[in-house]
């Protein structure tokens, strides 16, 4: 079994040698160099004055390292020991590469406050950590870098994303996400909402049976959101028309669908047929404003057209679907 799993198996930081603290601070540097340089790479494409921000700051972190092991060599050699985070316990950690795609240009400009924070506080314990004079010196004068990088990250940002740029980038990452995010999944609400409401209701006033009229709620719900899902992320593989990933969007619409149907048919688990169909009722409106809200907030659709559109149509689809299963 890892020993990963037993907490013993990590180093206290104060149980690190001088040695020891110069390598974490070795493999530290060279981490953060790499998340950059990552963080370059997932931008380059979408965002390219953004990407030279983080290349900027791989440069500087790569700046860091190679003092330290300066440093290191003339203390104690060339060999390091290898020591990471992951080896000391209660030490910060950092996200793997296979979870920043799914960060936005926002999450990495505040994950990179973060990070140059956590490193801060780390040369700072550090160099309490330490007897040698020079040393001391240099993981002090880090740790006043790296919280003096805030301060060139914003110098890196006016050179690379002057103001029109970043509000061209900010303006185009708020597209990427309408187009991955909220088109699909509004779509999927509008069918699970309306479609699902005439074989619903329809069921209810033909059967009277709130159970039987939840389970065809539910397979309603489910297959319509199983459909868009699939229909969603198989017609568009996103390279082309820039929509983003297939199974972003196929997520969001089919799961956005099978919502919009189970809205009003969860209410039918209660047993009084009345009751659950005048809370049903309730649900439909609630679901065909938000609806009308997510249109006008995201597809900037005025409020009033949209509500018009929305409760228009779907109260003919409820009222069909009354009328047929009353008939």
């Amino acid at each position: 079994m890892s020993p990963s799993f037993f907490p013993g198996a990590k180093r206290s930081f104060e149980s690190l040698s001088e040695q020891e603290v110069l390598a974490l601070a070795i493999s530290s540097e060279e981490d953060d160099a790499r998340i950059y340089q990552a963080y370059a790479s997932r931008l380059k494409v979408d965002f390219p004055q953004s990407a030279k921000v983080f290349e900027d700051m791989a440069a500087v972190e790569n700046r860091h390292r190679q003092v330290l092991i300066d440093m290191h060599k003339r203390r104690f050699g060339d060999y390091i020991p290898l020591i990471r985070r992951g080896h000391v316990r209660g030490f910060y950690d950092r996200r793997p590469d296979w979870l920043m795609g799914t960060l936005s240009l926002e999450k990495i400009r505040n994950a990179t406050i973060d990070m140059e924070a956590q490193s801060e506080r780390f040369y700072r314990a550090a160099a309490q950590r330490v007897c040698d004079a020079d040393t001391r010196k240099l993981l002090g004068d880090l740790a006043a870098a790296e919280a003096g990088h805030g301060a060139i990250a914003r110098e890196l940002t006016e050179k690379h994303t002057p103001a029109d740029v970043q509000e061209e980038e900010n303006s185009h990452a708020k597209r990427q996400f309408i187009l991955t995010f909220v088109q699909p999944g509004l779509a999927g609400l509008m069918d699970g909402s309306v479609s699902t409401l005439a074989p619903i209701f329809a069921a209810a006033f033909a059967t009277q049976d709130t159970w039987q009229t939840f389970l065809i709620g539910l397979s309603a719900a489910v297959g319509a959101g199983i459909s868009m899902g699939f229909t969603e992320a198989a017609h568009d593989d996103g390279k082309l028309s820039g929509r983003g990933s297939p199974v972003k969007r196929g997520l969001a619409s089919g799961i956005m669908t099978a919502v919009g149907g189970l809205g009003h048919a969860l209410p039918y688990l209660i047993p009084d047929f009345w009751v659950a169909t005048a809370v049903a009722i309730v649900v439909v409106f609630c679901e065909l404003w938000a609806i009308a809200f997510i249109q006008n907030r995201y597809m900037e659709t005025p409020f009033l057209r949209a509500a018009f559109q929305v409760v228009l149509g779907g109260g003919l689809v409820l009222a069909a679907g009354i009328l047929i299963g009353g008939g």
